[in-house]
């Protein structure tokens, strides 16, 4: 299931009915859903794609979705997450917590409540950004808009420093030029257009030596240290 173009969620539920019935829900308020029915498929779209907020159910057939929270929190995984599930003790909640859930819904609830929920994760996503990002030598300073590779200063246009910002909001994950063009350039940009491109290459022009922006055939662009 793909919903509206814009802010991305990632549904994961075994549940059919109540992975349909969510999705619904959310894109009826105006957010991208993708849906996993396992959790093998959630953790390779996470791995895969960005998103604002994830929405998993806890226990599948294949593990337990704290499982995958806790070991992507590890790796330095941003994304808030909302818990779904029946397990409703206190030690099941504060579990979830403790290895890197935000939220915690217990089923059965109302669509809206869970609406509303996933809405303030998404606006937490965006707000707890940091105002310095680091990924291997490179310092990029938000609010400065500022950027050093190796202590040098360098000169990045507007587009640039867009991109190189989401791509270390997302480091070793890959995006795709859509989500690129979604999050940096206005509405009347063409996804089908090579304006991505052109700017990737200015971008790594502009970072030099060792790479870190590197393309992944069909798939979009990958910040990898290595």
């Amino acid at each position: 299931m793909t919903g509206k173009r814009g802010v991305r969620v990632l549904v994961a539920e075994d549940d059919e009915n109540l992975r349909t019935a969510v999705g619904t829900e959310l894109e009826a308020a105006g957010l991208e859903v993708t849906s996993a029915a396992d959790l093998a498929t959630a953790a390779a779209a996470i791995e895969n794609g960005v998103f604002a907020c994830l929405v998993l159910d806890r226990m599948f057939p294949d593990g337990d979705a704290v499982t995958l929270v806790r070991d992507r929190r590890l790796a330095g995984y941003p994304t808030p997450v909302l818990f779904l599930t029946a397990r409703d003790t206190v030690a099941d909640r504060i579990a979830g917590f403790d290895h890197g859930g935000d939220d915690y819904l217990v089923k059965p609830f109302a669509m809206a409540e869970l609406v509303a929920r996933v809405r303030v994760l998404c606006r937490r996503g965006d707000d707890g950004r940091p105002p310095i990002l680091r990924y291997a030598d490179v310092v990029l300073d938000c609010a400065r808009r500022e950027t050093r590779r190796g202590g040098v200063l360098l000169t990045l246009s507007a587009k640039e420093f867009a991109v190189l910002e989401y791509l270390m909001v997302h480091p070793d994950q890959v995006v795709s030029r859509t989500e690129l063009i979604e999050h940096c350039w206005d509405e009347e940009a063409d996804p089908m257009s090579n304006v991505v491109d052109v700017v990737i290459r200015r971008l790594r022009r502009k970072l030099r030596e060792p790479d870190l922006v590197h393309a992944v055939r069909g798939a979009g662009y990958r910040l990898m240290s290595s």
